[in-house]
């Protein structure tokens, strides 16, 4: 089962309590590609990057067996740049610089190869490209949907035709409330649910993550990460974890993405504990098997047979 993802690819300038890096491979596309990966490839790419891409950058896709057809390399500019400063609590930042570059005039061209894909991720971009990306897409199973409140405050008639053509949305809480004009997040869930996806996630950072389908409401616990580098990126590993198990197990029944939940939590934590996908790059399929039983272990409450009510 074919995965698709589109999105950016950038590279970022991060500054934590923890640490600080000038210039280091980021953007939504690069993240949910590399976690995906893991579960399903050869997976699908298209972005855009500018001519000062590195080899060594390209090469680290193509090390996860990353089929780059789709990835377009502009020599008129430089490759979509983003820096900010993090927090002591980490959970808010500072944008300190954003260099659109070549990622400003984005126009993206899904490959022949591409048109068939089964599972479609649709990154952090404008609701329109989000759009444009489905009119070439064939007969997709799945489509999941990122998005931001630049998008829902900026560009909501486009955000609302794209949410009307998918299948799941993951946001954050914040998110959530100001998409649908409600404070509690079960009635928010409702609201946004009305709009097209069927399927709803909402994520709460260190309070894990609330996912809405049919009649149920799941609620993942977060992973009690000790040391906290950088979480930039952590919730389009979720996204890249949550498709990668939906693709490889080809499963889309409720309890199935329960599993692509504890999935995409547990890539995220992995993604947190270094400076940008440097964690992500490093995994072995043990290391996702132990963090994957771990956050299980977390939300099993024992049964205790002797005593009732």
């Amino acid at each position: 089962m074919s995965i698709l993802v589109v999105g950016s690819v950038a590279y970022d300038g991060i500054e934590t309590p923890f640490g600080k890096v000038d210039r280091i491979l980021g953007g939504s596309a690069t993240f949910i590609s590399i976690t995906a990966s893991y579960f399903h490839s050869p997976l699908q790419l298209v972005g855009v990057v500018g001519h000062d891409f590195a080899d060594e950058d390209l090469n680290k896709l193509k090390a996860r067996n990353i089929d780059l057809e789709g990835l377009q390399i502009d020599s008129s500019g430089k490759t979509f740049f983003w820096q900010g400063r993090y927090h002591f609590d980490l959970n808010n930042r500072d944008t300190l610089d954003t260099q659109l570059n070549v990622f400003e005039k984005f126009d993206p061209v899904i490959p022949d190869s591409y048109q068939n894909a089964k599972v479609v991720c649709l990154g952090n971009i404008a609701p329109a490209l989000q759009s444009k990306v489905l009119d070439q897409i064939e007969t997709p199973d799945l489509v999941i949907l990122d998005t931001m409140n630049f998008w829902i405050e900026g560009a909501r008639q486009d955000l609302e035709a794209t949410l009307n053509r998918v299948d799941v949305l993951i946001i954050n809480d914040s998110e959530a409330r100001e998409l649908s004009g409600e404070p509690n997040l079960v009635k928010a869930a409702d609201r946004i649910r009305e709009m097209g996806p069927d399927t709803l996630i909402i994520k709460k950072g260190e309070h894990g993550a609330l996912l809405f389908t049919n009649g149920s409401i799941f609620s993942a616990p977060a992973f009690p990460i000790v040391d906290i580098f950088d979480p930039t990126g952590a919730g389009d590993t979720f996204l890249g974890g949550f498709a990668g198990w939906l693709a490889r197990s080809g499963d889309f029944s409720d309890d199935n993405f329960r599993r692509a939940v504890i999935y995409g939590s547990a890539m995220a934590s992995f993604c947190v504990e270094k400076f940008g996908p440097e964690r992500l790059l490093a995994l072995t399929p043990a290391e996702i098997n132990e963090r994957y039983t771990a956050f299980r272990t977390l939300a099993e409450i024992p049964v205790q047979r002797d005593h009732t009510f």
